[in-house]
């Protein structure tokens, strides 16, 4: 049972036209995102700022799909949010390149090196990094400086940390989980 009830419709005219931005006209709207509508200038904001676009959170396509995909599956473990895990798993990771066995490697202690290249190896390791110690070693800084400039890391915190505020928010509103038909994954890993 959720603690807020996320708005149902009918929706206020601007609340139709900012998910109409997000969403396919068949696909009910996430229950997060109805659940943060309860302040909907707040939601209006998220939206018309581009902070909330179509693939989530903070999708300025500077990262590679598959990357930010990945980032956001092992935020989503390290916070405890398997709601927004479902979400993504259920939705969209499939189409940005996740195959069946990488996504359920993102739930995996210690990720199997046979899915990742090394710079996804790391980039989960700044995650759970973040996520679990909100610190990032010497080590791990000169691991990552390996494979992504400082802009890159930049981008990449700040995801991890946007989505760790989803987890906050979910961890509040106990948002009942959506039921979306998982996409097929064209791949032979699944």
């Amino acid at each position: 049972m959720p603690r807020i009830d996320p708005v149902a419709a009918p929706y206020s005219a601007p609340l139709r036209e900012r998910l109409a931005r997000l969403l396919p006209e068949t696909m009910t709207p996430p229950a997060i995102f109805r659940t943060v509508a309860r302040n909907e200038g707040l939601f209006l904001h998220l939206v018309d700022s581009g902070l909330l676009g179509p693939t989530g959170l903070l999708d300025r396509r500077v990262l590679p799909p598959a990357l930010r995909e990945l980032l956001i599956l092992r935020t989503c473990v390290a916070a405890r949010n398997d709601y927004e895990w479902h979400l993504h798993v259920d939705t969209i990771s499939a189409r940005m390149g996740l195959s069946g066995a990488q996504i359920a490697d993102t739930r995996s202690p210690q990720p199997a090196k046979t899915l990742w290249n090394a710079a996804e190896l790391v980039a989960m390791a700044l995650a759970d990094a973040l996520v679990g110690h909100l610190a990032v070693d010497d080590a791990l800084f000169a691991r990552l400086r390996e494979h992504f400039d400082e802009a890159t890391l930049i981008e990449m915190t700040q995801l991890v940390g946007l989505y760790t505020g989803v987890a906050m928010q979910v961890a509040l509103a106990r948002p009942e989980r959506d039921t979306y038909r998982v996409p097929r994954v064209e791949s032979n890993n699944v």
